[in-house]
């Protein structure tokens, strides 16, 4: 098992930043690439960033890329989720999630992750 706590969530302005944080606990960190997702009130959770195991490769959805940036800190068994010039459409709850690093398709869908956060909550005021 993973356990995974999000925090870093909050009442931030349009234009403004936050920089959310995972912690993992549990199994061995490296054994798995992270992603996170995101959920705006009555629509589906949607991707927004993944990184490999190792940090070397980084995917983005396009409407989030530019602005925000995932990274990870594999000593503290934490990823990042920082974003900049937050929109009003940014706003959702944020998950991230722990996908085996023998995973081989598509790290855009939620279904193939293995491990979720509890989410933390975004909104972005226009």
């Amino acid at each position: 098992q993973v356990q995974l706590v999000e925090s870093g969530g909050g009442l931030v302005q349009a234009g403004g930043s936050l920089r959310l944080s995972c912690a993992a606990s549990g199994r061995t960190f490296t054994n798995y690439a992270m992603g996170w997702f995101r959920q705006a009130p009555g629509k589906e959770r949607d991707f927004v960033a993944h990184i490999s195991w190792s940090g070397g490769s980084t995917y983005y959805a396009d409407s989030v890329k530019g602005r925000f940036t995932i990274s990870r800190d594999n000593a503290k068994n934490t990823v990042y989720l920082q974003m900049n010039s937050l929109k009003s459409e940014d706003t959702g709850v944020y998950y991230c999630a722990a996908l085996r690093r023998e995973y081989s398709g598509s790290v855009r869908v939620d279904d193939p992750y293995d491990y979720w956060g509890q989410g933390t909550q975004v909104t972005v005021s226009s």
